[in-house]
């Protein structure tokens, strides 16, 4: 039987009365629970792009509670956009879609923060960028930028989401520098070997950018938790024939971004 005078050990919960009720189908999650949801409280996620992809991914990092988004994209919102990009209206259009886009994750979740870059991040800032974030969401749609991204979150130690969809096909794949197994991008594709094609010149099919970007949330949102993410699996999705494959992907030991210097 305990003594009367026993210290009893009290979990101090960082959310408020609020956040619990907002949050209340996360934390009844044995997979999850109050603590997972604090991590997300106070987790910083990069989103470069609020097109496509960037939409969904972002809506739901910011319904899930992710404490600070910051959404980097160049680009105006124009009206071939609203076919997909839900995160902008027609009245948005003409737009910087950074406002646009931190409008609506604002609207969704006053508690979190937005911030916003308006321009396409490449260079040192693009570097400082994912250094400082807990996770990238790449929703990019060019290779060069890809690149760029992976080499920055190789060199910081930064996980990264990766995805793309083109007409109707789509794909996925987590790389985390912090696993000694895990390839990054550069490992999957050659840049010699990577090709210009994009949804401008393609087409792509509007609810396929909808599962790959709520895809992209769903892995950002498991690997800030502390659960197991898709890293060094390359999943297919073929939206036509409502499809998946799978890929297994290894380390390039002589990729010239993620392979250790030789002595």
């Amino acid at each position: 039987m305990e003594s009367p005078n026993t210290p009893y050990t009290l979990a101090i919960v960082n959310l408020s009365n609020q956040e619990l009720l907002r949050y209340s189908r996360h934390t009844m999650l044995p997979q999850f629970g109050i603590k997972a949801q604090e991590k997300l409280k106070n987790a910083r996620v990069l989103v470069l792009g609020a097109g496509g992809l960037g939409s969904p991914a972002a809506l739901f990092l910011a319904s899930a509670g992710v404490g600070t988004i910051v959404l980097a994209d160049g680009d105006t919102v124009e009206l071939s956009n609203l076919q997909r990009q839900v995160l902008h209206g027609e009245s948005d259009i003409s737009r910087a879609k950074v406002d646009s886009a931190a409008d609506s994750l604002r609207a969704i979740n006053s508690d979190i923060q937005v911030e916003t870059i308006n321009a396409r991040l490449d260079g040192e800032a693009l570097s400082t960028a994912a250094a400082s974030a807990d996770v990238v969401v790449d929703c990019s749609d060019n290779f060069a930028t890809r690149f760029a991204v992976n080499a920055a979150c190789v060199a910081s130690r930064t996980p990264l989401v990766s995805a793309a969809a083109i007409r109707g096909e789509g794909q996925i794949t987590v790389f985390d520098s912090r696993d000694a197994a895990s390839p990054c991008y550069r490992c999957l594709y050659a840049e010699a070997e990577a090709g210009q094609e994009n949804c401008s010149t393609q087409g792509v099919l509007a609810p396929l950018v909808g599962v790959m970007g709520s895809l992209q949330a769903l892995e950002a949102v498991k690997i800030l938790s502390g659960n197991a993410a898709a890293v060094g699996r390359l999943l297919l999705f073929d939206a036509w024939n409502t499809q998946w494959r799978e890929i297994r992907l290894s380390r390039d030991p002589a990729c010239p971004v993620c392979a250790p210097p030789t002595p």
